[in-house]
């Protein structure tokens, strides 16, 4: 496996929407596998393929990415994913993203999901998801479609929060 370069905020490819992967073949295993690495590397729990730079309905995530007991990572490999229900209730969680280093909001999403998906072996599957999942599987598959945990945020939380990065950015350089 191998560590994928990490595309971060503004880059245009996180803004474009991912196309339908048609084969599942051991070349999109093995790219599954590295996006693994790579999100365990850089301490996520849900990578999606244009935060790496490919523009393809495809994410992984783990609702448990523990360093300390590898035997308790619970990794998912989803192929074209779809949310095809959600709850009326939502719920409130404060997101962060591998794309917009050391920055986090509060963002509402549905407290339930419920989700169709190709898994690492070319066979449909269904998940119902609820709680870390469910915010997970919608923050990863808005990513698909182009669209940033920033995006769910008034304007000027928005902007806030993009002060902060830039700051954060000139911080690091000068380190």
């Amino acid at each position: 496996m191998s560590v994928l370069k990490l595309y971060e905020y503004p880059d245009e490819v996180l803004r474009q929407k991912c196309e339908r992967v048609t084969k599942v073949d051991s070349e999109l295993r093995k790219f599954l596998d590295d996006m693994l690495e790579t999100m365990y590397v850089d301490k996520g729990c849900g990578l999606a393929a244009p935060q790496v730079g490919v523009t393809k309905r495809i994410i992984v995530l783990d609702s448990n990415p523990s360093d300390e007991d590898l035997s308790a990572r619970k990794p998912m490999h989803l192929i074209n994913p779809e949310i095809i229900w959600h709850s009326e209730e939502t719920v409130m969680f404060n997101e962060g993203c591998l794309s917009l280093p050391d920055q986090r909001a509060d963002v509402e999403r549905f407290e339930k999901v419920r989700v169709h998906y190709i898994d690492y072996n070319g066979n449909e599957q269904e998940i119902l998801a609820d709680d870390l999942l469910a915010i997970i599987l919608q923050h990863e598959i808005d990513h698909l479609d182009g669209v940033l945990y920033i995006d769910h945020l008034s304007r000027l939380k928005r902007t806030r929060l993009l002060k902060k990065l830039e700051k954060f950015r000139e911080d690091h350089e000068k380190a």
